[in-house]
């Protein structure tokens, strides 16, 4: 069978945000202002912060993105940090929202490489691509997603930080109109770091998470495709 044998170090996870010409931030951006993103996890975080938003769906790859900006009369677009710097758009950067205003999807800006359980060559040869530091914090991130039972179309996120031999893990859930709110952070030694993940969902759980996910699969909004980008 196939596992999950290594993960790369992280680039940078954050969301960032594309403006159009006259607005300098996103803190800026005037009430109704019409925001870019098919996320459901970006748009309930920043509808959290400023109800007043219009969440317009996007859709196509990073460039055709990029595009809708102006095609589209949008005021800002938000993208993944990580997928503008591969793809040479680094320069069209707006603005980084900070980890406490948008939360990344989990794994965001790690890339994995899968191979043959069995396979024991090939197995020490990408064994040398492993970041510990990322290994522990998208594993963590990745056991919250597991016991939640969600996908990259539903708003959840987690978001992994190592500090010596410390994980803090942040999750965070929420209805897709960003309304309802779950967020809790836990710290724990990383060889723990997937006990830590399950647990962390578990206490969100525990206050609600599983109602707020079952209203937003039930949702009109979600049963139209999304797209984490």
């Amino acid at each position: 069978g196939l596992a999950l044998r290594c993960i790369t170090e992280r680039e940078d996870c954050r969301d960032i945000v594309i403006l159009r010409p006259g607005v300098s931030s996103w803190k800026e951006l005037p009430q109704g202002a019409r925001i870019g993103t098919s996320a459901l996890r970006r748009k309930a975080q920043l509808l959290h912060l400023r109800p007043d938003l219009q969440m317009i769906d996007i859709r196509g790859n990073v460039e055709t993105r990029i595009r809708k900006l102006t095609e589209d009369n949008l005021d800002a677009v938000i993208l993944a940090s990580a997928g503008m710097k591969r793809l040479g758009f680094a320069g069209q950067i707006s603005e980084y929202l900070p980890v406490d205003v948008s939360i990344p999807a989990i794994g965001q800006g790690a890339l994995g490489l899968e191979s043959r359980v069995d396979d024991d060559e090939t197995n020490s040869l990408i064994d040398f691509f492993n970041h510990p530091e990322t290994d522990w914090a998208v594993r963590g991130e990745r056991a919250f997603l597991r016991r939640l039972e969600g996908g990259c179309q539903v708003p959840i996120a987690c978001h992994g930080t190592i500090s010596g031999e410390q994980l803090t893990l942040t999750g965070f859930v929420s209805d897709v109109e960003g309304v309802r709110c779950l967020k809790k952070e836990t710290t724990g030694h990383v060889d723990e770091c997937e006990k830590l993940g399950t647990s962390l969902a578990d206490d969100l759980l525990i206050r609600g998470a599983g109602e707020i996910l079952n209203e937003v699969y039930e949702s009109e909004t979600f049963n139209v495709e999304k797209e984490d980008v």
